[in-house]
C-alpha cells in the first residue's frame, strides 16, 4: 500500500508546473521539483543541453502519472467468457 503522502507527492510532480531548470557553472542544465510542503528546491537530473533537461522533466511527469494510474493495482485489459 502507498501512503498518502507519497501519493500527494506523485501528484505534485506530475505537473509540470512544479518543475524548473537551472544552468550550472560548469553549463549542464539541472532538472529541479519544488517541495509541496515547504517551497525548497530538490535537484533530481543534470543534462548538457536545455532540450534534454526539458525532456527529461517530462519523462519524470510520465513516469509519475504512471505510478498513479496504477496506484490502486492492475488494471484490466481483457476479461473472458
Amino acid at each position: 500500500q502507498v501512503s498518502e503522502e507519497t501519493i500527494n507527492l506523485w501528484k505534485h510532480v506530475a505537473e509540470k508546473k512544479n518543475w524548473r531548470i537551472t544552468q550550472l557553472p560548469n553549463g549542464f542544465y539541472q532538472t529541479e521539483y519544488q517541495d509541496p510542503e515547504n517551497e525548497t528546491w530538490h535537484d533530481v537530473t543534470r543534462r548538457e543541453t536545455l532540450e534534454g533537461a526539458e525532456q527529461a522533466i517530462d519523462s519524470s511527469i510520465a513516469h509519475y502519472a504512471k505510478k498513479l494510474e496504477f496506484i490502486n493495482g492492475p488494471k484490466v485489459v481483457k476479461t473472458f467468457e
